[in-house]
């Protein structure tokens, strides 16, 4: 029997995130872990009228690929993999892994070169998007090694996540419609901000966004979601920030990390574990260094750190910055092989203001909205 929670996510990403019509060519990719929503998501598209195919891969082709392949190697992407990217109409990348920490023991160089190798592909579906010709959703279905990452059993982390996805309700599509309202709102409420300045424990920093878009996550790209970002003046980021939650790439894990920016890139960098990964993804291009995203985390029914970016980078009461690739629709033109997302909790002693006014403490944006709050706190 399937979940009906695996079903009601399925037609979320279907008919909400992707909207996908009749003819239309949708791939579903991911590992064979994810074959029960992988499923659900292809007999949905069907009954949408649109043409689906999977592109499930078995788990483990990439560790080999970086033990034992060439350079040249990591360097190829297949032209079909190029000529699809161009074809399709809509993408649906679900997350889900075995073994969350399978190139942990693998050299960092070489997984690096084909983080960088994957991202030319990743930057040209990022151009068909910002140019309305393709549309994607990345989503996850739960497995043991989310739930240990999490520090939970599989039941208690399947109903986290549902629950965070709304996919555990009746109708999830009209609570994403409804918190679109409100997030959509407060972007709007950010368009004429030229600088924040967020403060928390070893925290001062300065963020220009002058003439940047605020986006809003409101679930067409992401389930779950939940936040609000622009890419900033890349330019214009100073002082210090230090993430408390350990930041997490490609399952290699890095520890309090400490940056000092100026003139928008990072000049220092520490970390209390993990400082040689740390400084191999800082040194993986030109545009590494640089930040690509600045945002908040409003999804409050995330309320923990699961070792998982899909959900830790929208938990409620936190914002997140992205070192690396910016977003063409926000804005931003710094270019990287690298979009890695930490994390800075400021559900405690955390303050940001805007342009000199206070806009946010201690979790929470303190300006109320003009529209009615889902899921936000005022």
């Amino acid at each position: 029997m399937i979940d009906p929670r695996v079903e009601r996510l399925a037609e979320l990403v279907v008919r909400y995130s992707l909207e996908i019509g009749e003819g239309q060519i949708v791939r579903i990719d991911g590992f064979d872990v994810a074959a029960p929503l992988a499923l659900a998501i292809y007999r949905e598209a069907l009954r949408a009228g649109a043409h689906p195919y999977t592109n499930l891969t078995l788990d483990g082709l990439h560790e080999l690929l970086v033990k034992h392949g060439s350079d040249d190697q990591l360097a190829y992407v297949s032209p079909t993999q190029w000529r699809e990217i161009e074809a399709l109409d809509a993408q649906v990348t679900i997350w889900s892994e075995v073994n969350t920490r399978s190139f942990g023991a693998l050299d960092e160089r070489r997984h690096g070169a084909l983080i960088a190798a994957q991202r030319a592909l990743s930057n040209r579906r990022w151009e068909r998007i910002a140019a309305g010709e393709l549309r994607w959703c990345g989503t996850l279905h739960p497995t043991n090694g989310h739930a240990q990452d999490a520090d939970m059993s599989l039941r208690d982390y399947e109903a986290f996540y549902f629950a965070a996805c709304h996919a555990d309700t009746p109708d999830p599509a009209a609570y994403w419609r409804s918190l679109s309202a409100t997030l959509n709102a407060r972007a709007r409420s950010l368009a004429s901000v030229r600088e924040l300045r967020i403060l928390g424990p070893d925290t001062d920093l300065r963020v220009g966004v002058d003439g940047r878009t605020w986006i809003a996550a409101d679930g067409k790209y992401n389930l779950p979601d939940g936040e609000v970002f622009t890419s900033p003046v890349e330019t214009e980021t100073e002082g210090e920030i230090r993430f408390t939650f350990p930041a997490i790439f490609s399952g290699r894990e890095v520890e309090d990390v400490r940056l000092r920016f100026e003139g928008g890139r990072v000049v220092a960098a520490e970390a209390s574990r993990g400082e040689a990964y740390l400084r191999e993804l800082l040194d993986l291009d030109e545009g590494a260094r640089v930040l690509g995203e600045v945002a908040f985390g409003l999804n409050y029914e995330i309320d923990r750190f699961t070792r998982n970016i899909l959900l830790d980078e929208k938990i409620g009461g936190t914002m997140h910055l992205a070192l690396g690739a910016g977003f063409a629709q926000a804005g931003g033109v710094n270019t990287s092989a690298l979009h890695w997302d930490l994390i800075c909790d400021l559900r405690r002693e955390g303050e940001v203001f805007a342009d000199g006014e206070r806009v946010w403490k201690d979790g929470s944006f303190v300006a109320p909205l003009d529209v009615a709050v889902a899921g936000e706190r005022a």
